[in-house]
Formats: structure tokens, sequence, C-alpha cells
């Protein structure tokens, strides 16, 4: 009985982990479209941002 309650346990701190994880990946995420966002400011057009990193 103690064996199954230790892997519960054990699978429990894995799932936090992993939550944890995704929700460090969205914030990143958000992040990263702000700063896309607030870099596009400046551009009418999205396309013209786009072909000016091309060049």
């Amino acid at each position: 009985m103690e064996g199954i309650n230790q892997v519960s346990i054990e699978n429990t701190k894995k799932e936090a982990k992993s939550a944890s994880k995704r929700k460090w990946r969205e914030i990143e995420a958000i992040k990263d479209k702000l700063i896309l966002e607030k870099e596009m400011d400046g551009y009418n057009d999205p396309l013209s941002y786009y072909s000016d990193l091309i060049t």
C-alpha cells in the first residue's frame, strides 16, 4: 500500500511540474507576441514589416 501512495505522490509532483512548464511556455508565447506587436506598431502594413526583416 505504501508503494502505491509513493507512486501517486510522484505522479502528482510530475503533473504539477508539467503544468508549471506549460504555464511558463504560455507566458513566453504571450511575451513574444507583445514584443512582435510593439515592433510592428510603426508599420501600417504587416507585410512591410516582414519585408524590412528580409532586406
